[in-house]
């Protein structure tokens, strides 16, 4: 990922990924540390609660029918009822049952970086920058005529990106297969969705963005012309056989594709 100069960054392993944020001077004097710490915290009590590897999280206990969600946290009922609208508004193909257990972890990632910006712009840290493992939202800029910029990886080769994004206030959510596999599941048929490569999706909520993107990978090629209808949101994608496409306002520079993205 492309970076510009910052006045404090910190990265933590944290929710089985890399988290790492950034801030820019319009940060409050001496409260940089601090700030930084309240946000990773946020995002270690989000792992806590809805990560499916740990069997005492409130989601393990809630899809294993240990506890009835009106006992659980409002965060997560609230996760749920969202992932219910997404089911929805996707046809189906964000389904956070479509695994053999409660899955919500499609949303919850850009969520919970979505929650942390809200956090920091309200303490008055208008300018930075959240990631968690390629789930990213921008506020303002790293510095005065400054735009952030965002590294698209490209899905074979990890020295190599497909594009830059470059802007400000950008929710970006990336979804695929390179990093964990078949992961995502087509919900019509019960197994591993194909045909696309990586999803990214731009927009201004990054939870919404998130799902999107898990949508369209479940969709497979169907996906691109759904994508190609979704009003608000711009796209970049990468087809398994290496073909690429980008919505007309993708705010993005190439980072070395091509019409392939195999070489």
């Amino acid at each position: 990922m492309t970076r510009t100069a910052t006045v404090s960054r910190r990265s933590v392993a944290v929710m089985g990924t890399v988290a790492t944020v950034e801030l820019g001077d319009s940060c409050p004097p001496g409260e940089a540390d601090r700030l930084i710490d309240a946000t990773f915290a946020w995002l270690a009590d989000v792992d806590r609660r809805f990560s499916t590897y740990r069997p005492d999280s409130e989601i393990s206990r809630l899809g294993r029918g240990e506890v009835d969600l009106s006992r659980c946290s409002p965060d997560v009922r609230e996760v749920l009822e969202r992932c219910a609208d997404l089911w929805r508004s996707t046809d189906g193909y964000f389904d956070a049952y479509a695994g053999a257990t409660l899955d919500p972890s499609g949303y919850v990632k850009g969520w919970s970086v979505q929650v942390a910006s809200e956090r920091l712009t309200a303490a008055g840290a208008v300018d930075h920058l959240v990631d968690a493992g390629g789930d990213i939202q921008t506020r303002g800029r790293p510095g005065p005529g400054r735009a952030w910029e965002i590294g698209v990886r490209h899905p074979w080769r990890a020295d190599r990106l497909c594009w830059v994004l470059t802007g400000s206030d950008l929710a970006v959510a990336t979804s695929g297969t390179y990093e964990r596999g078949r992961h995502v599941v087509d919900p019509r048929t019960g197994r591993p969705a194909d045909g696309l490569r990586s999803v990214t999706v731009v927009g201004r909520d990054l939870a919404v963005a998130d799902a999107y993107a898990t949508a369209a990978v479940a969709m497979g090629e169907g996906g691109l012309r759904w994508l190609a209808a979704l009003p608000g949101h711009e796209c970049g994608v990468v087809t398994e056989d290496g073909r690429c496409y980008r919505s007309d306002r993708l705010p993005a520079r190439a980072g070395g594709e091509g019409g392939t993205a195999d070489g």
